[in-house]
């Protein structure tokens, strides 16, 4: 008598039901904004990662189209074979030139950047020290370079000491990995610490900029920027997906560093090029941000704003502690936040409910962008404060 081998399938997904944690998606129309229609119904947007209101930027648009027509939509192979392009190169040298590095290497999305880096760089006889709120993109880098994987507690700089005295000396190389933002939670990595840290204990340290990039800095070029630690040795990863308005990452670093990466990093050696389209869009990207910091500063001023009508109107919300403008409230279980959500979703607003697994607590999770209006925040608070 022979099973069904994939019978376990559906009772999987009926225990996923059961925990509500299952999830489906949800359809956007049109172009991406602080307004979107969302299932044919228009939603005032506090869901996005497009921090600065790039994504719909007609100057982004308007640069993917002119490179798809010149270069086509494909670029048809790894960079090393037929994949390169000299549009690719021009968006690295932009990269470096923001993040005040030598060099920086352009992947086809930030998930491959932290595979291909993490597993470059470290290896069996090797120790990675993993904050443990880490995105699953460092967790599974950290997996696939075969490393000995600890984590410490999150931003706890006295735990991840602590390991370092007990493990450090038994290991070739030791690497330390995190989130500058950490984007279900909001908060930031006590960066100058890590350095410390690692300096004392020859370490190196990998930081993930996903959701500070363009965001965060005098001139938008991340964590390290803001926290004054531009120029000292580290490796930074990011993505193009979120502020930059395009898709895929990059590593940022010494020529030396990078020059190695190309040589090693699975992820980008074996993988197709960034189209054409995503690369000028990313570059175009760059240079508003560098061009226009009125952006950022028009987000900041949003960020401040909601923040102080939560503490007037809604002072009992569970708020996590945040340094960017992700801004998260807990509540007490699954249901409860799919409830929420649901009922901000009919009053027009758009804001995920977030559950386990993807983070141990519940929660509802707030995007800011510089594009949102006082109006728009206003609602927000406004139907919260009906609803919680």
């Amino acid at each position: 008598m022979t099973t069904d081998p994939y019978a376990w399938l559906d009772k999987s997904l009926t225990t996923i039901h059961r925990a509500d944690w299952y999830r489906s998606v949800q359809t956007i129309q049109g172009l991406p904004g602080a307004i979107v229609r969302l299932e044919g119904q228009p939603v005032i947007n506090f869901a996005s990662n497009d921090y600065l209101g790039l994504a719909g930027d007609q100057r982004a648009i308007a640069a993917a189209v002119a490179a798809a027509k010149e270069f086509g939509t494909g670029s048809t192979g790894s960079r090393l074979l037929s994949g390169h392009r000299e549009l690719h190169r021009q968006l690295e040298e932009a990269i470096a030139s923001l993040k005040q590095t030598e060099d920086a290497l352009v992947f086809s999305s930030g998930y491959l950047a932290n595979l291909g880096a993490i597993a470059s760089l470290v290896g069996k006889r090797d120790l990675i020290l993993s904050d443990r709120y880490n995105h699953s993109s460092l967790k599974n880098g950290a997996i696939l370079s075969g490393a000995t994987v600890i984590e410490y507690a999150h931003c706890n700089v006295e735990d991840l000491e602590d390991l370092l005295h007990q493990h450090r000396q038994q290991y070739r190389r030791c690497l330390i990995i995190t989130d500058s933002v950490f984007s279900m939670d909001g908060d930031l990595c006590p960066l100058p610490a890590l350095l410390d840290l690692a300096e004392k204990f020859s370490s190196m340290v990998l930081v993930d900029e996903a959701h500070a990039t363009g965001v965060l800095g005098a001139n938008g070029a991340g964590c390290v920027e803001h926290f004054h630690c531009t120029g000292l040795p580290l490796i930074q990863i990011g993505t193009l997906s979120k502020a930059l308005a395009s898709l895929g990452g990059y590593v940022a670093g010494s020529s030396t560093l990078i020059d190695f990466l190309r040589n090693r990093a699975p992820s980008w050696i074996y993988t197709t090029g960034l189209t054409p389209a995503d690369t000028a869009a990313a570059l175009a990207a760059i240079n508003i941000v560098k061009q226009e910091p009125q952006r950022r500063t028009q987000l900041w001023g949003n960020v401040n704003y909601l923040k102080h009508l939560f503490a007037e109107y809604l002072p009992h919300l569970k708020l996590l502690p945040s340094q960017s403008p992700i801004i998260c409230f807990q509540v007490d279980n699954p249901q409860a936040a799919l409830k929420i959500a649901y009922q901000l979703k009919a009053s027009g607003i758009f804001v995920p409910a977030i559950r386990p697994p993807t983070v141990p607590t519940s929660r509802i999770r707030i995007s800011v962008m510089a594009i949102h209006e006082p109006a728009h925040i206003d609602k927000l608070v406004q139907t919260l404060t009906e609803i919680v």
